[in-house]
């Protein structure tokens, strides 16, 4: 996967400014947006995050101060790294602006490559914080036997089951995979994804497969298999959870009975399943009606029953895989991923040409969060 170009946000209401600190920027390989003015800005900020904001003080409509001031009152923006670089550098300007939580305040007659280093250094100074974070939370993870995704593969009498998952960025994120076996006969596949990223949705994905867990053996234990109410289950806790009901969350649970060969499915806010039928060479979805887990205190779940027949496929994935971003901002697109797929179906190792050539990496290369994939296929 190669590396993602760092991302600028230069807001000056000088066009001669604008090009040729935005081309210098592009020649050292920085994707460099650019904004007239601190409204502009804002408006842009709503359909993405930049790796750091360069604005001017000296602007028509608000000023770099209020501009700074605006980034700071909303949660989303208030951490972004950001710089002035402007001609107003008077003592007082800059102790006023060093005190909005700026990390640098430069004079405009810098020399351009020294502006360029500053910025090279900072963004390497946090790649490198990146990088270590993630090998301490990594090797914390891995200590306390924490994982939302499984170490092996399952192995269910007459079904194939496999999956794939990429985190974003290489951190643990919001996507959980799980598969519990109750006996022989009963297997439960949950695939569900806490909205967020990196380790908060990863902390909060830990508490719904909790949940998750508990409902299923409280079900079976009093005899009830159906999907949908240990789905009602689940989201009755959860609603009911003053912390974890803030946290949304998809869900998509299959129930997996070995002796009828049936299935059972219900969804929570999730993407349909897609059921390739080897009979008729044909490529279905199957949607759920289900709300996303905690908003509701009924949740609307529906339940599927199907079985499938030998050589039949059914797949399970999570946005991440069908999310693109675009320079209109993100883009959701669930008919070319579907288009995409079913050339590889109807094979015996439809899974192992997914995951081999390319086309499950080509999508990570892509994408703008963790991404994950169910696999089951019935065998002969």
């Amino acid at each position: 996967m190669m590396p993602k170009q760092p991302q600028i946000l230069l807001v000056d209401d000088s066009p001669l400014v604008l090009k040729v600190i935005g081309r210098a920027l592009e020649k050292e390989g920085f994707v460099c947006h650019k904004a007239n003015n601190g409204e502009e800005a804002l408006a842009w900020l709503k359909n993405d995050i930049p790796d750091l904001i360069l604005s001017d003080y000296q602007m028509p409509g608000i000023n770099g101060f209020e501009f700074r001031q605006s980034l700071m009152a909303v949660p989303e923006f208030k951490n972004i790294p950001f710089m002035f670089l402007t001609s107003v550098t008077d003592h007082d300007h800059m102790i006023a602006g060093m005190s909005l939580d700026v990390i640098d305040y430069i004079d405009k007659d810098t020399p351009i490559a020294f502006v360029i280093s500053k910025i090279n250094n900072f963004l390497n100074s946090i790649r490198e914080r990146h990088e270590h974070t993630i090998r301490e939370l990594s090797s914390a993870a891995m200590a306390l036997n924490l994982y939302s995704v499984p170490k092996e593969t399952p192995r269910i009498n007459g079904f194939e089951i496999d999956f794939w998952h990429k985190s974003f960025e290489n951190y643990p994120g919001g996507d959980f995979i799980d598969v519990i076996s109750i006996n022989n006969r009963y297997t439960f596949i949950i695939l569900g994804d806490v909205m967020g990223k990196k380790w908060g949705a990863w902390f909060f994905s830990f508490g719904y497969l909790s949940y998750i867990r508990a409902a299923v053996r409280l079900c079976v234990s009093e005899g009830d298999v159906s999907t949908k109410s240990i789905m009602q289950k689940i989201n009755s806790v959860i609603y009911h959870d003053p912390v974890v009901s803030e946290v949304l969350s998809t869900l998509s649970l299959i129930m997996i009975d070995a002796e009828s060969e049936e299935l059972s499915y219900t969804g929570a806010g999730d993407l349909p399943l897609l059921y390739f039928c080897k009979a008729e060479n044909r490529l279905d979805r199957i949607s759920s009606a289900g709300l996303l887990l905690g908003v509701s205190k009924q949740g609307g779940f529906d339940e599927h029953l199907f079985t499938m027949r030998p050589g039949d496929q059914l797949m399970m994935i999570t946005d991440g895989l069908i999310d693109k971003e675009t320079p209109a901002g993100k883009k959701t697109d669930l008919n070319s991923f579907t288009s995409e797929v079913e050339i590889y179906l109807g094979k015996p190792d439809s899974f192992m040409t997914l995951k081999n050539d390319g086309f499950l990496n080509e999508k990570a290369n892509e994408q703008i969060d963790d991404c994950s994939l169910i696999f089951i296929q019935k065998n002969s």
